[in-house]
């Protein structure tokens, strides 16, 4: 955003108020936001030393970038910013040159892209969502979308008619940014360590090394070849590496692409599966019991197999009943006298 805000930003206020009062104001606010981050950053920071997080192993950011699916990522990275990177140290001349020479409208170009970038990453979150495998598709379509508006760019003959490809600029680098930074975090989830910060320096160093060649190269293409040739260029690197990027297909292969937080531990499991109940060696049809029926039923089983002689014929076992005739003597009877 800063990229479409700062030029229409500067120019207004180069033209209208002097060429120190952006400097000013751009030393004032990197002030007041140092000391906003050191009011806000120190208790954060005193509450993660309490904390003593447990330390987690990192992978070199060295064998990050060997890694050919994050360098196809970190290319496409450079590739979209290439294209602001050239042509804003280049297109105010040309302007200058062609469509007017107020410093305020040589700016304002830049500001109605502001609004198709937001939206291009309001959509972009919202596609990616619904179709998270095909986020490398949308980097395609967004590289080849800069190139094209670097085609129109030269034929503009009008300040309202080079807005629209300048737009289309800026709209197609937000679904490449938008789309690229999630995944650049998937691959370092399937293939490395979940920590995130060499991911992201290599994103940011794809960024830099845009911004730090561009006004370098391009003002050397431009004397050379001219802005159109440059434009040219530009177009042709963005559109011949959309094809690079069917390389990232089947990165989804390593690990199905889902949300883990919204799979819960109560959920059943998939019935990919079949169950076989048995008793007494015998399987059991239609007929599910838990651990504790059968244990029951094996009780009740137990006790039908009881002697059937113990039992009288109310059902209820007799322990004063003899369970087999006796064969010796009779036994003697104490209260039987001996009178005939």
């Amino acid at each position: 955003m800063s990229l479409q805000i700062a030029p229409p930003f500067g120019g207004a206020l180069y033209q209208f108020a002097g060429k120190e009062i952006p400097f000013l104001i751009l030393a004032f606010v990197s002030l007041l936001d140092g000391f906003m981050l050191l009011l806000v950053m120190k208790p954060v920071k005193e509450q993660l030393n309490q904390k003593k997080p447990e330390s987690h192993s990192t992978v070199p950011i060295w064998k990050l970038f060997m890694d050919p699916y994050i360098a196809v990522c970190s290319g496409a990275l450079l590739m979209a910013n290439v294209a602001l990177a050239f042509l804003e140290p280049t297109i105010s001349l040309w302007i200058e040159d062609n469509l007017t020479t107020d410093n305020w409208k040589i700016g304002m170009i830049w500001l109605p892209a502001f609004f198709p970038h937001v939206f291009g990453v309001v959509i972009t979150v919202k596609l990616a969502k619904l179709y998270p495998t095909y986020q490398w598709l949308m980097v395609a379509v967004g590289l080849v979308l800069e190139g094209l508006c670097c085609f129109i760019i030269p034929f503009s003959t009008s300040y309202q008619m080079l807005m629209l490809p300048i737009c289309g600029i800026c709209f197609g680098m937000a679904l490449v940014d938008t789309a690229l930074l999630p995944t650049l975090g998937y691959l370092v989830d399937v293939r490395y360590v979940s920590v995130y910060g060499s991911i992201y320096a290599i994103a940011d160093i794809s960024y830099s090394l845009a911004y730090a060649i561009g006004p370098i190269v391009a003002g050397g293409i431009v004397d050379a070849i001219g802005f159109t040739a440059l434009n040219f260029l530009i177009a042709f690197m963005n559109i011949l590496y959309a094809p690079v990027l069917i390389y990232l297909k089947n990165i989804y292969d390593f690990k199905p692409f889902e949300n883990e937080a919204n799979i819960l531990m109560a959920d059943p499991p998939k019935k990919e599966y079949q169950t076989y109940t048995m008793q007494d060696r015998q399987p059991v049809a239609n007929d599910y019991k838990n651990h504790l029926e059968y244990s029951m039923q094996e009780t009740s089983i137990d006790e039908n197999k009881q002697p059937a002689a113990n039992v009288g014929t109310n059902g209820v076992s007799n322990p004063f009943k003899a369970s087999a005739p006796s064969t010796g003597p009779p036994e003697s009877n104490p209260f039987r006298s001996g009178f005939k």
